[in-house]
């Protein structure tokens, strides 16, 4: 089983962002976290970031993953390029904000790509990632 964990623009910056809004972790402890996660329940992850449309769409792409979790960051808003990638990967997937999207300014309150996953997350901070790659592992044992 293999989950792969898409983070988009700006989100290497964690840390140095606000952290009123995104905490303190950094993007290396979101990936130390996630990984420590995928050992503990026997899953094996990989976590692609990139602030570049094209870098996330090729990724996707490769199609050799089972589950996917995905920030899109600022991508949600408007990008149907990824929209219709998530469209085309028939695996679990959730959609995971660090925020509260619809806590904030109204142009981040509108997902293009939420309606393409099973679900979103928002405002839970990093722990959203965690609880999405429990859903993601619960719906592929379902499913084998």
């Amino acid at each position: 089983m293999k989950v792969l964990v898409v983070n988009g623009p700006n989100l290497n910056m964690l840390g140095k962002r606000d952290k009123n809004i995104y905490g303190n972790f950094s993007h290396e402890d979101l990936v130390k976290m996630i990984e420590d996660w995928g050992r503990k329940n026997d899953v094996e992850v990989e976590v692609f970031q990139s602030n570049h449309e094209g870098e996330i769409l090729d990724r996707l792409h490769r199609l050799d993953f089972d589950g996917l979790v995905i920030n899109p960051g600022a991508f949600t808003h408007y990008s149907y390029a990824i929209r219709d990638a998530l469209e085309i990967v028939k695996v679990p997937k959730v959609e995971v904000h660090i925020s509260n999207i619809h806590r904030r300014e109204e142009f981040r309150r509108r997902s293009v790509t939420a309606e393409v996953c099973d679900g979103q997350i928002s405002g839970l901070g990093v722990y959203g990632y965690l609880l999405a790659l429990e859903y993601i592992k619960k719906k592929l044992e379902e499913l084998t």
